[in-house]
């Protein structure tokens, strides 16, 4: 299971009834929050998410609609009972703010909260690695130290084809040493090699997350041929010079950068609020990348 649930889609702060940026992006049963603006605990309630199942959260830069909630959401865990560590991605400066936020409200966390600064690593490289998953981090262009994230499988394992199994006449007691990629020997002294019935792997997915950015096609060899891009589009063209002001992208040009980088689909969030109608900006970005939408707050979407 790979999905992405977006919590928020507007800019700066909660308007026209929608939420700030955050997300959930869930892989196999685990959760990562990305981003935590005012009142995402709200949305993680409304949209069930299992909060005690966040294994990380991600923070792209530290404007106020992408961290102000992560003060509340850190303390509700606690009070919650969590034991288990939490890794917080952010940058760096975001420790000092956590550590005075506590000492000044006479609060503690009940479970270690793992820091890693984002500013240790370089664009490009994983911030976070298991198994079968791995982050990197995503040098993005804004007023102040922002990074996007990419996720990512790896280690994809060939298919087991069942079917040629039994086709091969194997018993079923063989199938997990051949999943393992083992040689066997049957009973009939038959010996069966794993290729002779396994199939190759699929091809590994990725979801990349472009937080607040400007247009910067230095982005593009880092999103390259993901399944599924989510890119801030804050303004239309009738506020191109404002997006310009502000470090911000179009809905074009964020459709550009999706068509750049040959992405599958691209999913658009992080609207002002001079944007009551946002087809407005989803035609803009469908004129150059058909394959736009915006991003619709609470759906779940399949990587």
């Amino acid at each position: 299971m790979f999905n992405v649930q977006v919590l928020g889609i507007s800019a700066a702060a909660p308007a026209m009834g929608r939420g700030v940026s955050s997300q959930v992006v869930t892989y196999n049963d685990r959760n990562y929050l990305v981003d935590c603006g005012e009142g995402t605990q709200i949305q993680l309630t409304k949209f069930k998410v299992k909060v005690m199942r966040i294994d990380a959260i991600f923070i792209s830069h530290l404007h106020g609609d992408h961290v102000f909630g992560l003060p509340g959401l850190l303390s509700s865990m606690s009070m919650d009972g969590r034991t288990t560590s939490l890794y917080l991605f952010a940058p760096a400066s975001l420790k000092q703010v956590l550590n005075v936020i506590l000492q000044q409200t006479n609060s503690y966390l009940s479970y270690p909260l793992e820091f890693v600064a984002l500013e240790d690593f370089q664009p490009g490289t994983s911030i976070l690695i298991t198994d079968s998953f791995q982050v990197k981090s995503i040098p993005l262009l804004h007023r102040i130290f922002c990074r996007g994230f990419r996720f990512e499988e790896i280690n994809k394992k060939p298919k087991f084809d069942f079917y040629k199994a039994k086709a091969l006449e194997i018993p079923n007691q063989y199938f997990h040493l051949l999943k393992q990629g083992n040689t066997i020997s049957l009973d009939n002294g038959r010996i069966i090699h794993p290729d002779e019935v396994l199939l190759p792997p699929d091809s590994a997915k990725s979801y990349c997350y472009c937080s607040d950015t400007a247009f910067y096609p230095a982005v593009v060899p880092h999103i390259e041929n993901c399944e599924l891009l989510y890119h801030e589009a804050t303004f239309g063209d009738d506020l191109k010079s404002r997006a310009r002001q502000t470090a911000h992208s179009t809905a074009r040009e964020a459709a550009t950068i999706a068509q750049k980088a040959k992405v599958k689909r691209l999913i658009m969030g992080h609207f002002s609020a001079r944007y009551k109608d946002l087809s407005v900006l989803e035609k803009e970005a469908q004129s150059v990348f058909s394959e736009s939408s915006v991003a619709e707050e609470g759906k779940i979407y399949q990587v």
